[in-house]
């Protein structure tokens, strides 16, 4: 009787934590969960199984999985940074693991540190701390390995988040004068390989231009081939995400790039700029420069972007920053909803689950939209008395929002 109450009680844990939101953007890197049982409305008084203080400030999006929750988070003006590991179960703090950082870097007063979101594959957790460099930690919050990249100087700070992919968790490492893309192997931290991308700047000069990428390369399969994507000043690129070698670049994006791109399934990558700079869609698969043979369409400039958006058939579903929304017809560019007024300030991307758009704002509101192409619908507007910055996360029937004062769980 024991041994199957053991059994049953394993295999309810399973389905309750069927699904994982390993890290940036989730299961599939683009804002897409399967979930389906999630509240449409809730508050601080409704639908919130429960709150996690939290130490500091903080801008990193969660990464969920089983019953672990994993933060990157800073605290100490920035002198410690780490890993937060919560329980999913009750909201209590499993344990934290701090780095102790000898120097500070800048950043921005919206860009707290430890701004990465974490990355798992069940087994370990890694994440990025800046000049910090790169952490893994076993889910029992051991150090297994560091690694110092450098320091990485720009005036408005880090924030860019790892991905695994194989063996190898892959890193883009910028803003700042030193900007390259590194493969390290994820059980050692020992790199695999590295490309350099000359000519960044830190903008801590007057008369600097402000040049940087804070954006978190995507892979996608295209045809036979895995490519990944990533958008630099000026530039949508294409790797080969085994050795690090240049598939591809597209002109069109500007200096400033804070949001990852995303990829239709039949290979239409949808990249933009920010600070009021262009946007693009480009067919991966190319070689060379691809700029005359497969960009699509170019919008030379638009609103300041942050988040990222979500594809959903034919069309791109995005937010930007001063809250105006758009719905991009992802072959001609389009925009549906002509960038109406959807909410107010926001840094969140869009995340696309139950049918529905999730979208939260500065303020701690979080937007539930259907993504109807011909016309904007709210179906419900969810305060809580939070900063919100991150993006939220979704595993199951839980909605995870990393606020400034909490972590919050909202589920039925």
């Amino acid at each position: 009787m024991l041994r199957l109450s053991l059994l049953s009680f394993c295999c309810l844990s399973t389905i309750a934590f069927a699904e994982n939101w390993p890290g940036w953007r989730g299961p599939t890197a683009d804002g897409h969960s399967t979930a389906k049982d999630l509240p449409l409305t809730w508050s601080d008084k409704e639908n919130v199984r429960w709150k996690a203080p939290l130490p500091d400030t903080g801008n990193a999006s969660p990464a969920i999985w089983g019953d672990h929750i994993f933060l990157t988070q800073a605290i100490e003006k920035g002198t410690k940074r780490g890993i937060l590991c919560i329980d999913r179960k009750t909201g209590k703090e499993k344990w934290a693991y701090y780095l102790k950082q000898a120097k500070v870097e800048p950043t921005h007063g919206t860009n707290p540190y430890g701004a990465a979101s974490c990355v798992t594959d069940g087994e370990r957790v890694i994440t990025s701390l800046g000049s910090g460099g790169v952490l893994c930690v076993d889910f029992a919050g051991k150090e297994l390995w560091k690694k110092d990249l450098g320091e990485f100087v720009h005036i408005w700070g880090t924030a860019s988040s790892p991905i695994l992919h194989g063996e190898n968790v892959i890193l883009w490492c910028g803003a700042g004068v030193r900007q390259f893309l590194i493969a390290m192997n994820k059980k050692t931290g020992d790199e695999v390989w590295r490309h350099e991308v000359p000519g960044g700047l830190d903008g801590l000069k007057k008369g600097d231009k402000w040049v940087g990428s804070w954006s978190t390369p995507v892979i996608a399969k295209i045809g036979t081939r895995e490519e990944l994507i990533l958008s630099v000043p000026n530039k949508v690129k294409g790797f080969d995400p085994k050795s690090g070698k240049e598939l591809w670049t597209c002109d069109g994006l500007t200096d400033l790039v804070y949001t990852s791109t995303v990829v239709s399934p039949d290979g239409v990558v949808i990249a933009m700029s920010g600070y009021g700079g262009s946007g693009l869609a480009v067919r991966a698969g190319g070689d060379g420069d691809v700029t005359k043979t497969h960009r699509l369409w170019h919008h030379p400039r638009n609103p300041q972007r942050i988040g990222s958006c979500v594809i959903i058939g034919e069309h791109a579903f995005h937010v930007n920053e001063p809250g105006l929304a758009s719905c991009f017809e992802l072959k001609t560019g389009t925009d549906l909803w002509k960038g109406e007024r959807l909410t107010t300030k926001t840094w969140g991307s869009v995340v696309h689950a139950a049918g529905r758009l999730y979208i939260t704002n500065y303020n701690g509101e979080t937007l539930v939209v259907k993504p109807d192409p011909s016309k904007i619908d709210i179906l419900s507007a969810n305060k809580l008395p939070d900063t919100v910055l991150a993006t939220i996360a979704i595993a199951d029937g839980d909605i995870l929002i990393r606020g400034y004062k909490f972590l919050w769980c909202i589920s039925k």
